[in-house]
């Protein structure tokens, strides 16, 4: 509702553009625009209300995907999962209408479509936050709305990994060995000139993007955990040279594997509506059951009340405690934030 195909400066900020997605087209977007733009211009107020205005079969499934993807929809249903899910249905529903248009098969007292029945879209829970990013990334490039290694911050300091920036400023100071971690995203192997392969693998954390080089023991060893997605804790060594960050790897370990002993701590879980008491409570029971890996700690929930203020809940027992219970709470409808304690 605010994008136009290109980007573009309101109000002093730079919006993103629609085009500037992958595999969308600026046409495409162009169309998208132009129905929001045009005559009687006004926002799409719900998703059946932007099927009826674009033409979505001209826009092509494949673009639609990745708007869905991008978050595009999210101000008209913040369920990106949901969306992509329901999206040949919209295209169906707004074929119909815009075959209606076509033929002139509207009525004089009614808009085209008016007879038709809007389709129900798949009930279905949204992407965790992982995976949310995770398909932002397909459609963006880049993390856009956060980072996937967000929720593993906390342990990952306690383990001592510095994040992008910490190890450049400490290499400025000169050369040194540190613990890195990073989202894989993507890796160029080669053969250097006695046969030895070696590798450049890109990864990101949430301060940025950076590159490095692994020569043939420490790819051998760590190939497995290299795939562009995997969430890995890295041995660097870090120099300076011409004023450009270079990182030699030392070894690679699954973050989870890494953080595993990073010792438990509770979660705080800011409800701004009691009713998703029971949803919390059955992701942690099934945690309990399935018994995932990590530590385990206590559970408060803090209720803001409009007349009482912030109420404390604690649950009086422990639960397991890991970046990844802590993102599926965070997820959950009805909550607001949650810390750790």
């Amino acid at each position: 509702n605010t994008s136009l195909a290109t980007f573009d400066v309101q109000e002093g900020a730079l919006v993103y553009g629609l085009g500037g997605l992958k595999n969308v087209g600026a046409d495409a977007m162009g169309l998208i625009v132009d129905a929001r733009l045009g005559e009687g211009a006004k926002p799409f107020s719900t998703l059946f209300d932007f099927a009826r205005r674009v033409d979505l079969k001209r826009v092509g499934k494949r673009p639609l995907e990745m708007l869905a993807r991008a978050g595009a929809f999210d101000v008209l249903d913040p369920n990106r999962r949901k969306v992509l899910g329901g999206l040949d249905a919209l295209v169906g529903y707004s074929a119909a209408i815009h075959d209606q248009k076509n033929s002139n098969q509207v009525s004089l007292f009614g808009e085209a479509g008016d007879d038709l029945p809007e389709p129900r879209l798949p009930a279905t829970e949204d992407w965790l936050p992982a995976e949310r990013l995770a398909e932002e990334f397909k459609a963006v490039g880049f993390y856009l709305s956060g980072h996937p290694l967000d929720d593993y911050l906390a342990p990952l300091k306690r383990k001592g990994v510095l994040t992008l920036d910490e190890v450049t400023a400490k290499a400025e100071q000169g050369p040194h060995v540190s613990k890195m971690a990073g989202t894989v995203a993507g890796r160029q192997e080669r053969k250097s000139a006695r046969g030895n392969r070696f590798a450049f693998v890109q990864l990101s954390d949430p301060t940025g993007q950076y590159e490095v080089t692994m020569f043939s023991d420490t790819l051998e060893a760590s190939r497995d955990f290299l795939e562009t997605g995997a969430q890995v804790v890295l041995s660097v060594e870090a120099t300076m040279e011409s004023e450009q960050l270079k990182l030699l790897g030392r070894s690679v370990s699954p973050i989870d594997l890494a953080v595993a002993d990073a010792g438990s701590t509770g979660l705080r879980v800011f409800l701004g509506d009691p009713s998703a008491i029971p949803t919390v409570d059955e992701i942690l029971q099934n945690a309990i059951r399935d018994k995932v890996k990590g530590g385990r700690g206590p559970i408060t929930f803090t209720i803001d009340d409009a007349e009482l203020g912030e109420i404390d809940v604690e649950l009086g027992a422990e639960f397991p405690v890991n970046p990844q219970i802590k993102g599926a709470l965070r997820s959950l409808s009805g909550v607001i934030e949650v810390q750790e304690i």
